[in-house]
């Protein structure tokens, strides 16, 4: 079956960063190899355009790959992962990629259901219990399928201005689950389980929980397990077990919309411990997970 997976890692935007730490430029240097037909792929210049056009346009830098069956990998960088250090995107630099962890939440409880080890149908109230079932509106009733599918109508945490507040008087701090599921306690449910769909991080930091719980280590241990090791990820790993990694392509911020960016690298230590963002990887192993995913 012909298939076409992308991969977007986009920085964000606009003219110059003042600050920034000293960083010796071979840290971002690719330390790994792969069978790369960039150079012979038919779009090999429709594709580097695109991306030519992204930071000619105001975007600090971008990575992007594109998988198919016949023609193989292309990947493809452009702009700078270290505007400080006047430093060059590479294709296989490493970034982090938030919110696309959900998948790997998701693949690993549909393989722990695989196992036998938890039924999708089952209520997440079976397996976690306390404030997060007695506190949070819904879910005693939601199944792990409804989490799953963002069905359960659990309030998103994310939406509570508090925590927005909070999180932005201190970019710095590291979060942890429990801290973030409090604001979402006696938040009301969007809607009854099943009865729509609205996206919610607080259910994936639920699945995390339910995968530590049934697995009794923590969630990103096994998804070293169940699909960083098994898959060949050697460029994928998880904030918690070392948050700035080198050669990390830095982070950027236009926070006062001035068109003046800030290095936001050390920001957001919200999703470090949480299997709703806080992941780091490159295009090359999003893609590899994608197209084992799809076998």
């Amino acid at each position: 079956m012909n298939r076409i997976l992308y991969m977007l890692m986009v920085g964000l935007l606009f003219n110059s960063c003042d600050q920034g730490e000293d960083i010796n430029p071979i840290f971002f240097d690719c330390t790994f190899s792969f069978a790369d037909s960039s150079a012979t792929n038919l779009n090999n210049a429709k594709y580097q355009a695109l991306l030519n056009d992204m930071t000619a346009s105001g975007v600090v830098g971008v990575l992007m790959s594109v998988y198919h069956t016949q023609t193989g990998m292309w990947m493809g960088a452009s702009g700078m992962a270290d505007l400080h250090n006047r430093v060059a995107m590479k294709p296989c630099n490493i970034s982090r990629v938030g919110s696309t962890v959900k998948m790997f939440t998701a693949t690993t409880v549909l393989k722990l259901a695989e196992e036998g080890k938890l039924d999708l149908d089952d209520k997440i109230s079976s397996y976690l219990s306390g404030d997060v079932i007695e506190k949070i509106e819904n879910a005693d009733q939601a199944t792990i399928r409804q989490l799953l599918h963002h069905s359960s109508g659990i309030y998103n945490y994310i939406q509570n201005l508090k925590f927005q507040t909070a999180s932005l008087n201190d970019l710095i701090k590291v979060w942890r689950p429990e801290d973030l599921l409090k604001y979402a306690y006696h938040q009301k449910a969007y809607f009854k389980p099943d009865e729509d769909v609205r996206y919610s991080n607080t259910g994936y930091i639920m699945l995390g929980m339910l995968i530590e719980k049934v697995e009794g280590k923590p969630f990103y241990n096994v998804f070293e397990e169940k699909l960083f090791t098994p898959l060949g990820l050697t460029m994928t790993r998880f904030a918690a077990e070392d948050p700035i990694p080198d050669g990390i392509v830095r982070g950027y911020i236009d926070m006062y919309s001035k068109l003046q960016v800030t290095e936001s690298t050390y920001y957001s230590g919200w999703d470090y411990y949480t299997a709703d963002g806080g992941l780091i990887s490159n295009p090359y192993d999003m893609s590899v997970f994608l197209s084992g995913t799809d076998e």
